[in-house]
């Protein structure tokens, strides 16, 4: 079983938005795949689906071997366990500082302080913030918050990390520094990367695996991708 699995999974919200129709897709362990597609393709719900925030209409979704599909609401806090989650808007908690940030998502699951310290430094120091650990969100640039969060979301050694348009706020130079932040987790950690994003110039440069999903299908899915399912 691959680590990630969509088996013809179809959604439908309540308003009558049919997001998804019959999506099949498998991502092995270790991968690094960006989403892509024009606003309201469905890229961002199957970035919801993966961490229940929503769940398919029909179909099965398939995380670390669980069907989060069926997860009960009671459990879906242990898979988030297994997911670190970077979006936009950082979610940064303004009045923690940066190390308070980062070490909140430890703290939660009432790990002993020293445990909580050696992971929170550890994770600063992979997005080059170890300096920055007194200062507060807005004593911080974009992209330096945007660290915080990616340091977050990766503190707990998560098997996947979720991506939903990371650098959507950033400009160019700061988006590649971010995006050199995340291809290094990957190869340094193997940590799986899921990236929903509009950025063209980044999905070219990076040259991963491509998936492009229009009006709720999937229409191709390729190896060293670029953004306009252009095979290099």
């Amino acid at each position: 079983m691959q680590l990630i699995e969509f088996r013809n999974v179809y959604k439908r919200y309540p308003n009558g938005v049919s997001a998804l129709c019959d999506v099949n897709l498998e991502i092995s362990k270790g991968e690094f795949v960006f989403i892509i597609g024009e606003t309201a393709s469905g890229k961002s719900t199957i970035i919801k689906l993966l961490y229940r925030q929503e769940r398919p209409t029909s179909g099965e979704v398939y995380v670390g071997g669980i069907n989060v599909a069926r997860l009960r609401n009671g459990k879906v806090y242990k898979l988030r366990r297994k997911l670190g989650i970077v979006f936009q808007d950082y979610k940064l908690l303004p009045k923690m500082t940066v190390y308070e940030n980062v070490a909140f998502a430890l703290e939660i699951y009432g790990l002993k302080k020293n445990e909580v310290r050696k992971r929170t430094l550890t994770a600063l120091e992979l997005v080059g913030l170890k300096d920055k650990i007194r200062s507060f969100p807005d004593e911080l640039s974009g992209g330096e918050q945007q660290r915080v969060s990616i340091a977050r979301a990766i503190v707990n050694d998560p098997k996947v990390l979720i991506c939903d348009e990371p650098t959507g706020n950033l400009d160019p130079k700061t988006s590649m520094e971010i995006m050199k932040v995340i291809e290094s987790i990957n190869n340094n950690l193997g940590t799986t990367i899921i990236m929903a994003t509009h950025d063209e110039k980044i999905v070219n440069k990076m040259k991963k695996r491509v998936v492009v999903i229009e009006k709720g299908l999937v229409v191709s899915d390729t190896m060293k991708g670029k953004y306009k399912n252009e095979a290099i």
